[in-house]
């Protein structure tokens, strides 16, 4: 794992004029906080024309902030079952990226798989940027990262790190830098912060039908939480990275892949009622994916406009 003295250096200083002059043409797609209803599409959400990442993808991944050991495997797990073998007689997290490629990546690309190759892991322990990052500095933690063309870097911080606007606005975000050709996506842990926001279903929304919580498929209410929202980015980032492939509505303000299914999980879902997902008799805890390697996670739905309508795991 490389330090953060890779992360901070002069090449990433240099960068930031580029970075402020460029910024524009940054795509930036959100996961709003507290997503209990689902939006109703209002017009096709279509191709438009524009770049997919497809192919290898390689991931990078930032640790911002203090993660436990078990904490990283959850995220390492989900990024490295993507693209494993699906499993027939579960659902699985191959499953719903298999979804995501023939509804979305299989009509914008010449054909081929798509697989997600885990590249580099960086920690910043030190906070080297502080505790209260801008979006700007989110991208700057990303670009760090020297993702080459075609990557993607996770940017995922910890419960005591402050991002522009989470919590009140926003619980995750996905850019990409055209002119390098990469995509990122930034999430956070909203445990200590705003887990009715930015962590339900498993919290007690702070403000809608307040029904219990459901139990965190790997008993961490704040990482659990932070993979509901880290699944809706990666989608995001990969089927529109550069604001101009699939997306409904404004592009500033876009539905994408998973966020036009927003607090779908399984099927019966209403506003406030994440749907009927299974539930682990031993712990209580509910998910509609296994990982590769055991870990469970709650996915959002994925929308396919030939149905039209959202599609669930179970």
């Amino acid at each position: 794992m490389a330090s953060r003295n890779n992360l901070v250096g002069s090449k990433t200083l240099s960068m930031v004029a580029l970075i402020l002059l460029s910024l524009a043409r940054l795509s930036v797609g959100e996961r709003r906080e507290l997503q209990l209803e689902q939006i109703p599409p209002t017009d096709e959400l279509s191709f438009h024309g524009g770049a997919v990442l497809h192919g290898d993808i390689s991931v990078y991944i930032i640790w911002y902030g203090n993660f436990k050991a078990e904490q990283k495997a959850i995220v390492v797990d989900f990024i490295e079952s993507l693209t494993s073998k699906p499993a027939a007689s579960t659902p699985s997290v191959a499953q719903w990226w298999n979804t995501i490629y023939k509804v979305y990546l299989s009509n914008a690309t010449a054909g081929g798989d798509t697989r997600f190759l885990l590249a580099n892991q960086v920690a910043d322990e030190q906070y080297s940027l502080g505790k209260s990052l801008t979006l700007l500095q989110v991208f700057q933690l990303a670009a760090g990262a020297l993702p080459k063309k075609g990557a993607l870097a996770l940017v995922l911080t910890d419960p005591g790190v402050v991002v522009e606007g989470f919590c009140s606005v926003r619980c995750g975000l996905h850019g990409a830098d055209a002119g390098a050709g990469y995509a990122y996506a930034w999430a956070g842990d909203a445990a200590s912060q705003c887990p009715g926001q930015c962590a339900w279903p498993f919290a007690r929304p702070s403000y809608g039908p307040q029904d219990k919580p459901l139990g965190a498929p790997n008993g961490d209410v704040g990482v659990d939480g932070m993979m509901v929202t880290l699944a809706s980015m990666v989608a995001g980032a990969v089927t529109n990275p550069f604001r101009d492939a699939y997306y409904q509505g404004e592009k500033d303000a876009a539905l994408e892949a998973s966020t036009a299914c927003a607090g779908v999980y399984g099927s019966g879902s209403y506003p406030g009622y994440a749907g009927n997902v299974p539930v682990d008799k031993a712990t209580g805890s509910s998910y509609n994916a296994i990982g590769a390697g055991g870990h469970k996670y709650l996915l959002p739905a994925v929308y396919d406009p030939a149905k039209p309508g959202c599609s669930t795991l179970v």
